[in-house]
């Protein structure tokens, strides 16, 4: 896989029907059965009628990878995703911290963080997501011009966002505040 080969997974976030399709498939690739809570893909409804799949934005400087004091979290050199070794996780939490989208997450039975790994290449996610044909999870090159890291948004900023964009800003402003 050379760096043309890498993909970075687009959201089209107005267009997410909220039927956690891709946080089965995820749990099925990763954890060999239906657990959402496993997922490494979380889809979130703070607004009812929102829904905001929410996954890794793999910032072009890794602070979670940074953060990390136990060498846990690396970037895979070949997809540009982080990597968890579970082995050497503490879940110390700082890697939820020191990320801008507040992705990673506790593994709800095991003493470790997960995050999105983009299945080695190839998002499960994405490939549920797409079968579905709600097009809001879509993978795309990764380009050296994009900030990913600017893309990166807790779940309540991208409801925000997304809110006043299917409601309308006071209406927004209304279910929000």
């Amino acid at each position: 896989m050379s760096r043309n080969d890498q993909v970075w997974i687009k959201r089209n976030y107005e267009n997410c029907s909220g039927c956690r399709r891709c946080e089965i498939a995820c749990a099925l690739y990763h954890e060999g059965k239906i657990w959402p809570e496993a997922s490494r893909i979380r889809v979130f409804m703070l607004v009812p009628g929102v829904e905001i799949p929410h996954l890794c934005f793999q910032c072009d400087d890794y602070p979670c990878v940074e953060a990390c004091p136990t060498e846990a979290l690396s970037v895979n050199s070949q997809t540009r995703a982080v990597n968890v070794d579970a082995s050497k996780c503490t879940a110390c939490g700082l890697c939820i911290k020191a990320c801008p989208g507040n992705v990673p997450h506790l593994h709800p039975e095991g003493n470790y963080i997960v995050i999105c790994d983009l299945c080695d290449g190839k998002p499960k996610c994405v490939k549920a997501c797409q079968e579905g044909r709600w097009n809001t999870l879509m993978p795309v090159p990764r380009e050296k011009e994009v900030s990913y890291k600017t893309l990166a948004k807790t779940p309540k900023e991208l409801t925000h966002e997304v809110a006043k964009q299917i409601l309308g800003e006071e209406t927004a402003k209304e279910v929000i505040d």
